[in-house]
């Protein structure tokens, strides 16, 4: 259930409904009546398909769709202190969000920007009562934005969805606030991904801190100062002192001293009031007066960054000798860490050889025992940080972070000593390790591990040195499988990339190119699978090995063969004849999975016509020239690849290699017998392992061969099945306009006009939201609308979505199964009404094209119907033409008893009704009832 279907209304009461209040309670708090209530209680029963409240109430809370609580705005920090000051900025930034959708919080780094839009989002309730999201962007960077984004709302990537397509549909048209916090460092994407939502999303408001503004069209920048002398910037003071020594006291003019020496920043007052504790006030300003001289060369621009820096600086200097060792290490960080990272770059500590050989272990890494010996020694020294105020504590429990200005002082004296290059290469051990680990050992909560250190593993893998190396290469190689399994496709594609730049062997090299290719089938076109299967035949080359580079280039000529359409400019069948004479050459003759593979590229680009032998009735016409790439599969080689993929044993070959029967099958309109293949093929996907990137075209082209069959042998109930399985499943996606059009035509032959209808408005805004070019398949889902509006009697409706299906067919791409079920739509609703002044017209539309088409037997049999009503004198030669077909489609079948009802009487109607009833066709049920009945 997309948030499009669910109205807002409804997603406030299921909001409510998860606080698990009654009806007349959510009726008080929504201000409506208690009847009005319970209807929308009935309406969301039903659009979950769920018995009671108390399942609404579970589905509320998890999941990543609903609504959040009401006004909660997921993942905003909270502090331990309290909020003093800015309750008037606090109520103007509140005031400017209800009539502008963008407010940007701009002011030097420490000035509070962060803390004043978690106290806004704390009182944002009530204007923004679907909640929202908090995103700190701290630990991203340029190009990762949406990415961070997707990761707070709980979506993710799928095919033909992109990150930002995820984003938008997520928020989708309701009223919510996103916050994006610190996008100075990613101020490109950050701004990006804002115009993006306000432009796809009407009633999202935006609300970003920055120490610059966005550059957004319509922003509002509402400028945030130090807290103000004499008031609020010494009652933070004096909160914080009294925090660390309850009984602090001191001179007023003290404190308003050292405030006015910290500029009123926020965040140095509040170091600088954790010192209270040991000098007092008047240590403290004494303390404060010389490190500030000590500083004042700085050359950053702005004065205020170096009174922050004073202030950091000093309190850096008050820190104990193995607080001084630690502290500025941790800032290798790029988010929160744990105990173990934090030891793993503590100096001096005893590091032994971990998953990798010895050639990924740095000099440094062995080094004797020291003060950070042991786990508890980083323990003791993290607590006291933690009291200084130069750590704080992370969301999660056992982690620990810096706060963003506090790591850049920290990075700036590890480059000062000289060993930032030395923390990052222990950083960097780190990083292989955690990924390693995690990707070889995904446990339960691997996701929730990998979403709280994958900041630091991507920070690791940039700063790395360049060039091949076992660890950067290990480290991009784990990002590959991890970020594949957390289906943020395109981040994977990228990094097996660049594992294939970083490897240290040309074998290492020719896998991860391999597997970006098997990546591009989740991500993007088939094309760029084959040049990276090519590149990666090269490598195997230069590695010698026979093998890979013959399953390689074989995997190459498969995927132009199976897959054209991904191919702007189709690859030659020469050339992929050359390629497979040299993929034949290169392997082991004897090798079951080698073998599989040659058999299956032999399979889809077959030797010369001239050298085959008979072909069966299944095979299309060869083609007129030699270099035409869309030959179709040969039979005899096709079973052959079927019986070697069998050999060889493996799941993901067998299906690839039943594809080319069933492609001959679809081709020949032989849907019973590639249904029964798809079938298999939905069955071996079970045995795959989905969180490798070797699965990904065998789950996407199985499913979609599954749904396709079904629906073209009228298997309503299957093709609907396969449909919502589609929409649920994590790599196809939930995606709002794709699975919807396989969910509406289904529903639509099935009589459920309302359901189908639900799902028809969302559809259309959010490909319109989507930014994408309209296509083809979007037609059908489009026709079938028209259909249950033109049944329904709803000759307005009926007109938009024939227009609207028509226009998605004006793309200049073939689409004949698309024109050829807009026409079965105009006869169906031309029988349904009795309009049969046009009916010749008709169903010579409803006859054009072959007879072998997906859509081809549903036109034949409406038309052929129509052809009966309207008293057409070639009626009889119809009916025979669309029986030919109706062998191979149960509606089709159904639809033509009917037909004949009209001329032979009861008996056909009654073999139709039952044809329908074991369909499960409600609306044709009962007209075919009607027709018996008189």
């Amino acid at each position: 259930m997309s948030p499009e279907s669910v109205s807002r209304r409804e997603a406030e009461v299921l909001a409510l409904l998860h606080e698990h209040l009654s009806n007349a309670q959510i009726a008080g708090r929504l201000h409506l009546s208690v009847r009005t209530v319970e209807n929308h209680v009935s309406s969301l029963l039903r659009k979950y398909g769920v018995a009671d409240r108390r399942a609404l109430a579970a589905i509320a809370g998890r999941a990543p769709d609903a609504p959040s609580p009401l006004g909660r705005i997921a993942g905003t920090p909270t502090w331990r202190t309290g909020f003093t000051g800015r309750a008037h900025e606090r109520d103007a930034v509140l005031a400017l969000l209800r009539p502008r959708r963008l407010v940007t919080l701009a002011g030097p780094g420490g000035v509070g920007k962060t803390r004043l839009a978690a106290v806004v989002a704390e009182a944002a309730a009530q204007d923004f009562p679907l909640g929202g999201a908090f995103v700190d962007l701290v630990p991203v960077r340029e190009g990762q934005v949406a990415g961070a984004v997707a990761r707070a709302l709980g979506v993710s990537e799928s095919p033909g969805r992109s990150l930002e397509d995820a984003v938008a549909c997520a928020l989708g048209g309701q009223r919510r606030l996103l916050i994006l916090d610190n996008c100075e460092h990613v101020l490109d994407s950050a701004a990006t991904l804002a115009d993006r939502v306000l432009s796809q999303c009407p009633d999202v408001a935006v609300l970003a801190t920055s120490r610059e503004r966005l550059g957004v069209p319509g922003e509002h920048v509402m400028p945030i100062s130090p807290l103000p002398l004499a008031s609020d910037a010494e009652a933070l003071f004096a909160d914080r002192a009294a925090a660390v020594d309850p009984g602090f006291t001191a001179e007023p003019a003290v404190v308003a001293e050292i405030c006015a020496r910290l500029d009123g920043m926020p965040l140095a007052i509040e170091l600088a009031a954790a010192r209270c504790a040991s000098l007092g006030a008047d240590g403290l300003l004494a303390a404060l007066d010389d490190t500030l001289r000590l500083l004042a060369g700085s050359r950053h621009p702005d004065e205020r960054h170096r009174s922050l820096r004073a202030v950091i600086g000093w309190s850096h200097d008050l820190l104990a000798d193995d607080e001084r060792a630690l502290f500025p290490r941790l800032a290798v960080f790029a988010g929160a860490f744990d105990l173990d990272a934090a030891h793993s770059v503590a100096p001096y500590a005893t590091r032994g050889v971990g998953p990798f050989d010895s050639r990924s272990v740095a000099p440094y890494a062995t080094r004797g025992v020291g003060p950070f010996d042991s786990l508890s020694a980083v323990t003791d020294v993290l607590g006291r940080l933690v009291d200084k105020s130069l750590v704080v504590r992370g969301r999660e429990a056992g982690s620990w972070l810096l706060l963003e200005t506090v790591r850049a002082y920290g990075l700036d004296r590890l480059a000062a000593s000289g060993d930032l290059d030395e923390v990052r290469d222990l950083h960097l051990r780190w990083a292989a390790e955690t990924a390693y680990a995690l990707a070889e050992h995904q446990g339960e909560q691997w996701r929730e591990r990998f979403d709280a250190v994958c900041d630091d593993l991507r920070a690791a893998l940039r700063n790395a040195p360049p060039g091949p190396g076992v660890l950067p290469h290990r480290l991009a190689r784990s990002l590959g499988h991890l970020a594949y399994a957390r289906r943020l496709v395109s981040e994977s594609l990228e990094h097996f990339k660049e594992a294939a730049r970083r490897a240290p062997t040309a074998s290492d090299s020719a896998a991860d190119l391999r597997t970006a290719a098997q990546v591009v089938f989740a991500v993007g076109l088939a094309r760029g699978a084959f040049d990276l299967l090519v590149e990666s035949a090269a490598q195997a080359e230069a590695a010698d090995d026979g093998n890979a580079r013959t399953i390689a280039l074989a995997d190459a000529v498969v995927t132009a063969g199976r897959f054209t359409s991904g191919f702007p400019e189709p690859v030659p069948r020469r050339r992929l004849r050359e390629l497979l004479d040299e993929a034949a050459m290169a392997g082991e003759p004897g090798d079951p999975v080698v073998t599989a593979h040659l058999a299956a590229a032999d399979a889809w680009c077959p030797p010369w016509p001239e050298t085959l032998s008979e072909t069966s009735p299944e095979t299309s016409p060869a083609p007129s020239r030699e270099d035409s790439p869309d030959t179709p599969p040969e039979p005899s080689l096709a079973q052959a690849a079927v019986a070697a993929a069998r050999a060889a044993g493996d799941p993901i070959l067998i299906s690839a290699a039943l594809d080319a029967p069933g492609t001959l099958a679809i081709r020949a309109g032989r849907f019973r017998r590639a249904y029964r293949i798809a079938r298999e093929r939905l069955a071996l996907v079970e045995l795959m392992d989905r969180r490798h990137p070797a699965s990904a075209a065998e789950i996407l082209d199985s499913f979609h061969n599954a749904w396709l069959c079904a629906f073209a042998t009228g298997d309503l109930q299957a093709a609907l099945s396969t449909a919502e399985q589609i929409t649920r499943d994590d790599l196809l996606g939930a995606h709002p306009y794709r699975s919807a059009g396989k969910l509406i035509p289904p529903l639509v032959l099935l009589g459920r006009f309302d359901e189908a209808l639900e799902h028809a408005q969302p559809m259309w805004e959010a490909w319109r939201r989507s930014g994408m070019p309209i296509a083809a398949w979007l037609s059908p889902a489009a026709s079938a609308i028209a259909l249950a509006h033109g049944l329904r009697g709803e000759h307005g409706a009926y007109r938009l979505w024939r227009a609207r299906a028509e226009r998605a067919l004006d793309t200049g791409e073939a689409a004949p199964g698309p024109m050829v079920f807009a026409a079965f739509v105009d006869a169906r609703v031309a029988v349904n009404t009795g309009t049969v002044e046009d009916a010749a017209a008709l169903v010579c539309r409803a006859f054009t094209g072959t007879s072998t088409g997906w859509s081809a037997a549903y036109a034949r049999a409406a038309g052929a119907e129509l052809a009966v009503l309207a008293g057409l004198p070639d009626a009889d030669r119809r009916l025979a033409a669309a029986a030919e077909s109706a062998g191979e489609n149960e509606w089709a079948a159904a639809c033509l008893a009917r037909a004949r009802g009209h001329l032979y009487g009861a008996a056909a109607f009654e073999e139709s009704l039952g044809r329908w009833s074991r369909i499960g066709a409600r609306f044709e049920s009962e007209r075919t009832s009607r027709l018996l009945a008189t």
